[in-house]
């Protein structure tokens, strides 16, 4: 069985491993189903809530749900909201590692305008050397149509949740808040990797010298690989920032789902005021896995610390402001608490999902087991063990990015515009501000594609 411990998407604490036999016969829903149930029985957090005597007879799929805590927001606030299993362990794991058939582009859904049942498609961001960067789409796009057919809200998840090509029809919210369809793009999807380090620029107001910077994914190196490449592409950032002594720092995790705790651990130990000596967050599990981790690794087994990084910039900030959204969880999230303790720290945006728990990859290829589950199994806390964003961070400065979105590093977008507008006090990035909010558009969101990333729901949903 391979194990990887995730913060919800993803946090890593160890990788246990066994030999894999590919001539294994694939497993029998039973055997599948007895898996499913000792592994869960083992490392589910709220394994005393687990049935004793569950129904073995189900689908893998619906006996999984059937040994959930799930969450109430009356009866049981407590409970899971996240947990997922998946019918292919590879695809699973590829995901997670940011690998997946795509063509290229993320995107939001919302009914336009806001008291119709008409959709349309905004792009939030494009990977280089995609299908659709090739095609031509951008950041900010609009597209109302796919092949051929207007988006509504009867028919978006049937034309969009498709791994076929599609053509995509472009449109344009005209100045009276009108929709005008143009020119048509066909895109078809292809495994891609995700570089997850996607933007970075530097600032300079009068005396602030402030680096920006924005991550959609906490992943240390492509799929399949042991390099740290993305890490180590954070690394170079920051000596950058260092060099050119920037004071000020903007984080952009706005479309950033969660990722490995590793990943999480070094871009945090860049910023901290702390010291490698000093705890970035503690995890808490279920009796049963704390007894036997205590005696087998110890009580370090239940924390990590920061990474000492001579490329750290701590000592230059007074604050660090961080660029959330509704689609910013799990190890963004733990990221924000970690850094809490040692230094101070804005929020710019939305309220975040709230993820403060951790998640664990199990899969038992080597019995056959073509299934990959992500149950959780943790609990986050910080330095002082606190754990109270369960229902998600509220900004300190909220801002929404509308319908009308500008290029990553444009002072125009909201939410860059209010960080940039705290830190400085000038004019120019609050007049940027300004005017981008008076753009923005009536629309009310559906969903985005970024729930696909974060895993543990249909990418689309009603």
């Amino acid at each position: 069985m391979k194990l990887k411990f995730l913060l919800s998407v993803m946090f890593m604490l160890a990788v246990l491993s066994s030999c894999r036999d590919k001539s294994v016969d694939p497993a029998t829903e039973s055997q599948t189903n007895d898996w499913i149930y000792a592994n869960m029985k083992y490392w589910y957090y709220w394994t005393d809530h687990i049935p004793a005597k569950p129904d073995l007879t189900q689908d893998p799929a619906k006996f999984f749900e059937s040994l959930l805590y799930k969450y109430d927001a009356t009866t049981r606030p407590d409970g899971d909201r996240f947990s997922w299993i998946q019918e292919s362990a590879d695809e699973l794991q590829a995901s997670l590692g940011g690998e997946s058939k795509t063509p290229g582009m993320e995107y939001k859904l919302v009914y336009y305008p806001s008291n119709t049942t008409n959709v349309i498609g905004i792009v939030l961001y494009v990977i280089p050397d995609s299908p659709a960067a090739k095609a031509g789409f951008v950041r900010g796009d609009v597209f109302s149509s796919v092949n051929g057919q207007k988006l509504t809200g009867a028919n978006y998840s049937q034309l969009l949740n498709t791994q076929d090509s599609k053509t995509y029809t472009l449109a344009k919210i005209d100045n009276v808040g009108g929709l005008v369809e143009g020119s048509t793009r066909e895109v078809a999807p292809v495994v891609l990797q995700e570089d997850p380090v996607f933007f970075d620029t530097t600032f300079t107001y009068g005396a602030n010298k402030i680096g920006y910077i924005v991550y959609h994914q906490f992943i240390p190196q492509p799929y399949q690989t042991e390099n740290g490449q993305y890490d180590k592409k954070l690394d170079n950032i920051f000596a950058t920032f260092k060099s050119s002594n920037v004071n000020a720092l903007i984080i952009d995790l706005r479309y950033n789902p969660g990722g490995y705790v590793s990943s999480a651990t070094n871009f945090s130990s860049l910023i901290t005021k702390g010291t490698a000596n000093d705890v970035f967050y503690y995890k808490e599990y279920n009796a049963q896995v704390t007894e036997t981790s205590k005696k087998k690794y110890g009580e370090s087994y239940f924390y990590d610390k920061f990474l000492s990084k001579s490329q750290n910039i701590g000592s230059n900030l007074s604050q660090v402001y961080f660029l959330v959204s509704s689609r910013t969880a799990s190890a963004s999230e733990l990221m924000i608490n970690g850094l809490k303790p040692y230094m101070e720290v804005k929020l710019v945006g939305s309220k975040t999902v709230g993820k403060n728990v951790g998640s664990v990859t199990l899969t038992g290829k080597d019995q056959g087991i073509k299934w990959g589950m992500q149950p959780i199994v943790s609990k986050s806390l910080n330095k002082n063990h606190k754990s109270d964003y369960s229902t998600g961070f509220v900004p300190d400065y909220p801002a929404s990015e509308g319908t009308m979105l500008y290029p990553y590093g444009n002072p125009k977008d909201p939410l860059l515009g209010e960080a940039l507008f705290q830190i400085t006090g000038t004019r120019i990035a609050r007049q940027a501000r300004e005017a981008a909010v008076l753009k923005e558009e009536d629309a009310q969101e559906i969903t985005s594609t970024i729930v696909r990333k974060a895993g543990g729901s249909n990418m689309f949903f009603k």
